[in-house]
């Protein structure tokens, strides 16, 4: 069982919350827990989430987006409270993962809640020892995302983009901040292309999002010739609509 020691609110429909996991020792960055919930009349559903933090020891956090009609996440953004304990599993995956040992530079890309495992990554290379050949990898996320006030980890993010850690760029799809120069839009292959790492600098790719989002970003970037092999996958609910 994990309990239940910390919550914030990340949107108006997405809360973080922080557990402390007994006998844990740590996880990978891009690795997920499966959430099982257990109703009175016996009734269970279980749900995986990504885990959205890089902590040592035996705490870890999870962002949960509100599902319209969802059983699990409704609770968990908005019946959960700090001393609760929740049936948890995991970490879990060993292959959407972000090693330190890795120097390859690193392109993410993300669609709406897709960001929570690469917020891990990303936090694990803020955190990475220096010694370690991949604390001084080029990290790049790419975002796409309905509104500035959708988007999860936003003064984070700034405050990471204002350093030499990492380069953001933001695809508003619905609503742009006030006095951009592009208008809101889906992400397009032009728009893709202007925005990740070159085919030269032979990135590891890591996406994340709605089904539909990710078999599109991906197959682009094969089109544009990175090879399908640097480029890892993870997807969530249906289809979804497309970039």
């Amino acid at each position: 069982m994990a309990e239940v020691i910390g919550v914030s609110q990340e949107t108006r429909t997405a809360r973080t919350l922080r557990l402390r996991l007994p006998g844990l020792t740590g996880h990978r960055a891009g690795q997920h827990v499966d959430v099982r919930l257990t109703a009175p009349d016996g009734y269970t559903a279980v749900r995986s989430y990504s885990v959205a933090s890089a902590l040592p020891g035996d705490e870890l956090e999870l962002t949960v987006e509100e599902l319209d009609e969802g059983e699990v996440s409704p609770y968990l953004v908005h019946g959960v409270s700090v001393g609760d304990q929740l049936e948890v599993r995991g970490p879990v995956g060993g292959w959407f993962v972000w090693d330190p040992a890795d120097p390859s530079p690193v392109q993410l890309i993300a669609g709406g809640s897709g960001v929570v495992p690469l917020m891990a990554m990303i936090r694990a290379h803020a955190a990475a020892d220096p010694a370690s050949p991949g604390a001084t990898a080029e990290f790049r996320l790419l975002y796409s995302v309905r509104s500035p006030d959708a988007a999860y980890y936003g003064a984070e993010l700034d405050e990471l983009a204002g350093s030499d850690l990492l380069t953001v760029t933001y695809v508003y799809t619905r609503e742009a901040p006030a006095g951009s120069p592009v208008p809101p839009g889906r992400l397009d292959a032009r728009a893709l292309s202007i925005a990740v790492l070159p085919v030269s600098a032979n990135p590891a790719f890591f996406i994340c999002g709605a089904t539909a989002f990710v078999e599109t970003v991906a197959d682009w970037l094969v089109q544009a010739g990175y090879p399908a092999d640097r480029i890892k996958t993870e997807r969530y609910g249906g289809m979804g609509s497309t970039p």
